[in-house]
């Protein structure tokens, strides 16, 4: 069985240096020292030649010998006091000293400190020696420790040039509403840090762009824990959202559409945007409809059907969950487009909206471009596909970094995509800014 100090993972305290120092004044070896604190002896190596410091054997470098210096056999320089009429070799004059004036003079170490324990603690001749000294103290080594473990962790680890350029990347991106974490994604062989690093330079103050750059800073309201159940009305029973979660237990690989309504500033009576959220990629579809009422509803879905067919309406739809409002009260609508049942849909329970809390999330990017308290009656649905496509291009960390458009390419019908005029935007040329629609 090995007798080898196997370490306990921890950094080396005070007295653990003190036994160091004591173990190699009494001449012992990184072994036996290593046994005594559990460590390994590699790591009493690396402390005393981390860690040792020098002292002069002479005063002042008018004192040393030319013979000391590791060139003194071969040196072959002339004229470095500047005197240019000597012709002799500068280690030979007696006048003046070459240690005194040779920038490449180099002190001659002792050959026993190229070795274990590379110090003179418990060196014997240490009276007699001509060299420089070196010595290993825990005291000294302690402060020097300490000074550096709380430098590494202080004030961020980048050059002035290489913050600049990040700086470069990062905000005008941040200026155009790009999320970070779009930007991240689509960027990472150009950003040497993490995501966390970038939100801390920003909040410090390193970056052109601030904390207002950023579309959101994040603050979670707590959840009520009382809810009053819902009444099961007609056109919920056996479509609430309990009967939501026991379908998907009996059938788990079923994709599910959410499906919800955002009004403008004039309301359910003005123009609205019909959302649609594939679970399985994020994509998001945006419909412009001219109020919010049902027959408008169909119309957006009698569309669809039309275009995909009744198998492939099937496929893309199986289940559908949205709220109660008064445009989905009817579920024929999105069950038998044409009288035949092809899907399946579901309601959220009243003032639970975080049950479908993908599509609510990625609302948020509409508002980044439509500030709430802005009309929606001036948009076309040319418009709206533009912030469709620059949405559905920003790369999401919970995609793996991947975008919700590249995913729907490998999952959903080319047909449904070009029906709604879907094309990537390139990665550094998506605007999340009101400035998108001023284009």
């Amino acid at each position: 069985m090995s007798t080898k100090a196997t370490g306990n993972k921890k950094h080396l305290t005070l007295a653990d240096r003190a036994a160091i120092e004591h173990g190699i004044s009494r001449g012992e070896n990184f072994t036996q020292i290593a046994c005594r604190i559990n460590k390994d002896s590699s790591t009493i190596s690396k402390e005393i030649r981390r860690h040792l410091f020098r002292v002069p054997h002479f005063q002042n470098e008018t004192q040393r010998k030319r013979s000391e210096c590791e060139h003194f056999q071969n040196c072959v320089k002339q004229h470095i006091c500047g005197n240019q009429t000597c012709n002799s070799l500068c280690w030979k004059c007696r006048p003046k000293r070459c240690s005194m004036y040779c920038p490449d003079f180099t002190p001659r170490l002792c050959q026993k400190l190229k070795k274990p324990p590379y110090v003179c603690n418990d060196c014997p001749q240490i009276r007699n020696c001509s060299h420089d000294f070196y010595f290993y103290r825990a005291n000294y080594a302690n402060d020097i420790y300490s000074e550096t473990k709380s430098s590494s962790r202080s004030g961020i680890n980048q050059t002035p040039e290489s913050l600049e350029q990040l700086d470069r990347l990062v905000s005008p991106l941040l200026l155009q509403g790009q999320p970070l974490s779009h930007i991240f994604a689509s960027n990472q062989e150009s950003v040497p840090c993490s995501i966390r690093t970038l939100y801390n330079y920003i909040d410090q103050g390193y970056f052109t762009a601030i904390n207002l750059d950023l579309p959101r800073k994040v603050r979670y309201k707590k959840r009520r824990q009382v809810r009053r159940e819902p009444d099961n009305t007609g056109y919920r029973k056996d479509r609430s959202y309990q009967d939501f979660e026991r379908y998907l237990e009996k059938f788990p690989d079923t994709n599910v559409v959410e499906l919800d309504v955002v009004e403008g500033a004039g309301g359910k009576s003005e123009q609205v945007l019909l959302t649609m959220l594939f679970r399985n990629c994020s994509l998001m579809l945006i419909f412009l409809m001219e109020a919010d009422r049902k027959d408008n509803v169909q119309d957006v879905f009698q569309r669809i059907y039309t275009h995909l067919g009744a198998e492939l309406y099937r496929k893309l739809f199986p289940v559908i969950l949205t709220d109660n409002g008064a445009s989905f009260k009817d579920p024929a609508i999105f069950e038998r487009p044409e009288g035949e049942l092809l899907s399946r849909v579901f309601y959220c329970d009243p003032m639970a909206s975080w049950q479908k809390g993908r599509l609510e999330k990625n609302h948020e990017f509409i508002r980044y471009i439509i500030p709430k308290g802005t009309t929606f009656a001036g948009l076309d649905q040319e418009q709206v596909t533009l912030i469709t496509n620059h949405i559905n291009s920003v790369a999401r960390a919970s995609l793996n970094g991947c975008t919700p458009f590249e995913l729907a390419l490998l999952l959903i019908d080319r047909k449904l995509l070009d029906l709604c005029q879907l094309e990537r935007i390139p990665a550094n040329q998506v605007i999340l800014k009101p400035s998108l629609l001023k284009k």
